[in-house]
């Protein structure tokens, strides 16, 4: 089997998977009870999973250091979106940024 063919037999194995999630939910919500600690816990989970995933792309690549021009332009993004402006424009300027930045020679 070929490059593709292994491509598209993965993404159909997690579009079935992701289904499955989907559909999991409608049908055991409301047979399975949870304490309300456990799903504070859960949803405290996904802003976890979440934020460690930024983290680790932002921080870090390959094996070693992204430099400074990335995490500059993902802080940035967050400061202007912590100032509501709209989505295009805060994803548009901190790419002109973090560009400008590479483009300057800073790593």
């Amino acid at each position: 089997m070929n490059d593709l063919g292994y491509l598209v037999g993965a993404a159909l194995v997690l579009a079935a998977g992701t289904y499955a999630f989907r559909l999991a939910g409608p049908v055991l919500g409301a047979r399975l009870r949870l304490s309300d600690r456990t799903a504070e816990l859960l949803d405290n989970t996904s802003v976890v999973m979440l934020a460690a995933l930024v983290l680790t792309t932002t921080l870090t690549e390959h094996t070693g250091s992204a430099g400074f021009a990335r995490p500059a332009g993902v802080v940035l993004a967050g400061v202007l979106h912590h100032y509501r402006l709209p989505l295009p424009l805060v994803l548009g300027t901190a790419a002109a940024a973090n560009a400008d930045l590479r483009f300057s020679r800073v790593p």
